[in-house]
């Protein structure tokens, strides 16, 4: 649905920077005009939030495929898109056209690759891929070995003004395995790394984030090692951001007990020390950012023996109600968890959203934070369903959501209408 009309939200409690707020919500050419106590005006176009939360719409930072209607099930209005892709995201022409793929009704912000065919060799055309729409650069599913190449790429990014998203895990150690070492791993029999091959991995990255003073977004920081160093750097000063999916603070190496290649993720689970290591980050801000690191895998990838499965979960669907169980268990409030799924991932894109303020484009979601709801595998609306969540209960669904920018607004229901008014 598209309107040049303005669009008024009554009734819901509003997730603002500086707290929950009541009143209305007024959007008008795609954009958000003002909080107030005001009453809609004559012509308006009208959404009742009752019993709502109004929330800015989720900016999922570091997804590995577009997927709209898992998108939109999860209340995502944006996402950052690895530069993992058939052909992989290292060439101008090609982030350009995914920059526009998504349009209307979701943004696609491409991460242009580091490297040529993100070999971790061969810088790619930086500055190029800024100007055709790339909003940070990554370095994909690998780490890049080569320090001389991780520094270019890191200084470069200083001077285009762009992060750079790191997959730490050394692959050195890392190799080929498909667990955590620990007892897990060991009674399973199953191919293990140490977790040092993240700590270490994250103290080089953050050495030379500091020598460059470039910024360095660690995707995937799940460990107490590595979250102690990204602690420490962030005291010195270094401009370090980390980011973790809800599988590593909801679910520990217990989950591969059956072999369920559906728990089979890059990197692998942790033991339960380390899952409360990173609840405990999410909780004094050492992580900044929660992503569903979406990678929707089909039959041909996943049903097959643990080792020899691709790693990935599709999580865009699970994203939100995952993040709302840290409210409901005490560990952050609610605006710091607007903050893990939209402001900070928006801040870090460069991106005039991620927050309910006056002129930031009208990406919302009204969300339920009380519906409950089952995961089930066969039923999600991503392109496959292997997610690690399958069978278990959900809090929280994105009820409706709202779309903005460029003068006009789409929106697009998720659920039960809560529309009044001439629309």
């Amino acid at each position: 649905m598209t309107s040049a009309a303005r669009i008024t939200i009554v009734n819901g409690q509003i997730v603002t920077p500086d707290g929950l707020q009541e009143g209305t919500l007024t959007c008008e050419d795609g954009r958000i005009r003002e909080i107030s106590d005001h009453r809609p005006g004559e012509g308006d176009k009208v959404i009742d939030a009752k019993g709502l939360l109004v929330a800015p719409g989720l900016v999922d930072f570091g997804v590995f495929a577009i997927d709209k209607p898992a998108f939109h099930f999860g209340g995502i209005t944006r996402a950052a898109l690895m530069p993992d892709q058939l052909p992989a995201l290292d060439l101008p022409s090609r982030v350009s056209y995914i920059a526009k793929s998504g349009k209307p009704d979701l943004w696609v912000h491409p991460l242009a690759a580091a490297t040529s065919g993100l070999d971790g060799e061969t810088l790619a055309e930086l500055g190029l891929m800024r100007e055709a729409g790339a909003r940070g650069i990554a370095t994909g599913r690998r780490w890049i070995a080569d320090s001389g190449v991780m520094l270019r790429v890191l200084q470069y990014a200083a001077m285009l003004d762009l992060v750079v998203v790191s997959h730490a895990e050394d692959s050195g150690l890392a190799g080929e395995a498909a667990a955590t070492a620990g007892e897990m791993a060991t009674r399973l029999g199953l191919p293990s790394a140490p977790v040092e091959a993240e700590v270490l991995a994250v103290a080089r990255d953050i050495a030379l984030a500091e020598m460059s003073g470039a910024r360095l977004h660690l995707r995937q920081v799940t460990c107490r090692a590595a979250l102690d160093l990204v602690r420490a750097a962030k005291a010195r000063g270094v401009a370090v951001t980390a980011g973790v999916t809800p599988a590593h603070f909801m679910l520990s190496d217990l989950a591969t007990g059956e072999f369920r290649t559906f728990s089979r993720l890059s990197p692998p689970l942790r033991e339960d020390a380390d899952r409360l290591a990173v609840t405990e980050a999410l909780g004094d801000g050492t992580i900044d950012v929660v992503a569903s690191g979406h990678d929707p895998r089909g039959p041909e990838d996943k049903r097959l023996p643990f080792a020899d499965a691709q790693p990935g979960m599709a999580g865009a669907e699970t994203l939100l109600a995952c993040t709302l169980s840290l409210v409901r268990d005490g560990v952050i409030d609610i605006n710091r968890a607007f903050d893990l799924l939209a402001a900070t991932p928006a801040r870090l894109l460069g991106v005039n959203a991620g927050s309910l303020a006056p002129g930031h484009e009208a990406d919302i979601v009204l969300v339920d934070k009380d519906k409950p709801w089952i995961v089930s595998s066969g039923k999600m609306a991503a392109s496959a369903g292997n997610t690690p969540f399958d069978g278990q209960p959900m809090q929280g669904r994105a009820i409706c959501l709202l779309k903005g920018g460029d003068d006009y607004l789409t929106l697009r229901m998720t659920s039960h209408p809560w529309l009044t008014g001439p629309w």
